[in-house]
This record gives structure tokens, sequence and C-alpha cells, in this order.
């Protein structure tokens, strides 16, 4: 049998970088990006050249402290709001850090008013993603339950394909995760692998507690990135009754057991 290779391609609302039209400014224009990261594959981290966006929100929450970064990184399924000052006239590359990723179409030209050069792309430096720096510092309730999370890979399983484990365990996890309405917890994830992880709760929104033991407060989100062999904890309030998912975003993470359901008592 032949070895098969894959060719990943990539867009931006649909076209890939080059086609379609730029996206056209003005100077001194304050542009507001509302970024979703719509793939079910791979996190990503996005640039644009010459400028630097400042962080206001994510997954549609304000953020407590909003930042200047040069570099958004973002999982399937999050969203980033993030304000860029339009103050660097020229043609730019928004998109992938990545040059395989941008060359097959992951990115957008930045195109200002009567500028007719080139698009250039200038790599930005390669610093680490860090939620803790849109936080702030004010103190969490006590939770009244911790429940404790550990992610671990199962290495070629049939065809060579990598199965997950929640707490020991593939998907389903009968009777394991039980939440008491209107409860608070913490609820701490332990990432025993080496691929970074973005965690996602249907219908519940949670709050940032600490990220590799930086501790931080006011970051709501639903989805979260847990670094390779890294720890997130996250403070949740169980007021949505019913059944409820907890799954990697990486699909292929989470159809080889990477999910578990939550209930009410």
């Amino acid at each position: 049998m032949k070895r098969r290779d894959f060719v990943w391609l990539y867009s931006i609302n649909g076209k890939m970088l080059g086609a379609g039209d730029p996206l056209r400014v003005q100077p001194g224009q304050r542009i507001l990006m509302h970024l979703l990261n719509a793939g079910a594959a791979q996190i990503q981290r996005i640039a644009c050249s010459g400028h630097r966006f400042q962080v206001i929100a994510l997954d549609g929450n304000p953020v407590p402290t909003p930042q200047l970064v040069d570099v958004i990184e973002i999982a399937p399924g999050e969203r980033v709001d993030a304000i860029v000052e339009m103050n660097n006239p020229g043609v730019w590359i928004l998109g992938s850090t990545r040059n395989l990723a941008r060359q097959s179409g992951l990115g957008i030209v930045v195109e200002y008013a009567n500028q007719q050069q080139r698009a250039q792309w200038l790599p930005p430096e390669k610093i680490r993603w860090d939620y803790t720096i849109f936080g702030n510092n004010a103190p969490h309730p006590a939770p009244d339950e911790t429940i404790d999370m550990v992610f671990e890979k199962a290495p070629g399983g049939p065809h060579g394909i990598n199965h997950w484990l929640v707490n020991g365990k593939e998907y389903p996890h009968d009777g394991e995760f039980v939440f008491r309405r209107g409860g608070r917890y913490r609820l701490v994830f332990h990432n025993r692998s080496d691929d970074s992880h973005p965690l996602h709760f249907h219908r519940h929104m949670f709050e940032l507690v600490e990220l590799n033991g930086k501790p931080t407060s006011g970051i709501k989100k639903d989805t979260v990135i847990v670094p390779a062999f890294g720890r997130a904890t996250v403070d949740l309030v169980a007021d949505q009754p019913g059944l409820t998912l907890f799954h990697c975003h990486i699909q292929q993470h989470m159809d080889f057991g990477f999910k578990a359901l939550f209930r009410y008592a």
C-alpha cells in the first residue's frame, strides 16, 4: 500500500492568502477584530505584521486587564476580540506564524489606502502565550468541592492512532462526574501528555484560577488550552442542569476517548 501524503490547506473568511479582497484600512483607524478558530484539528498562532493586538475579550467575556500582544494563540472553538491600531502604513500580512500554514492559505492581506507595494511578513518574536496577563489578583471564593482530572495519552492504538484517557479511562464515564445544582467546583486539569489540549465545557462558563502555578482571576472562558505537561485550574458554578459534555476541542482527540459527561444529581 502506498503511503498517503496529506496536504493541509487553510483559509480566513473562506479565502486563502492571496485570494479575494484585502482588508483595506486607513491610517489612524482602530479596527476591532473578532477572531475565531473554526478548525477542528490545530491550535493556531496569529500575528499581524507591523502591528500589535490589544486583547479586550476572550470567549466573548471582557478581560479585566486588556494587554498589547504581538501574537494571539487560539485553539479550536476559542474566540478572541482584539483592537488593532492602524499606525504603520504599508501592505502587510495577518496570518499564521508558521510559514507552512501561512503559505498554505492561513492569512489575509492588510492594505493601507494608496499603498501599492508587495505584502510584507515580519516574523514576530517567539513569546509564550499566557492567559494570566489579562487577569487580576482578586480573591476567589472557596469551592464546595475540588475535582482532579488527569489526561494521558495511550500511544499506538489500532492503525497507529493514539487514544486518550481521562482519569485512567476512555469515554464514557458513567456516574463518575456529578454536579450538585448551585455548587461551586474547582476543576484541576493535569495534562500528562506531550500535546497541548484545548479543553471545553458545554453550556457553562468557568473562571481561570491558575495556569502552571501562576495565579490569576477574572478571566472567564469556556475553552482553555492546557499546555503539554502543564496544569490549569478553573472554578465553575453548576448552574445549567442537565447533561454537560466536557472534551478536548481537537477532534481526533475527542473521537478517541478524550471526553466525559458531567451529570447533575
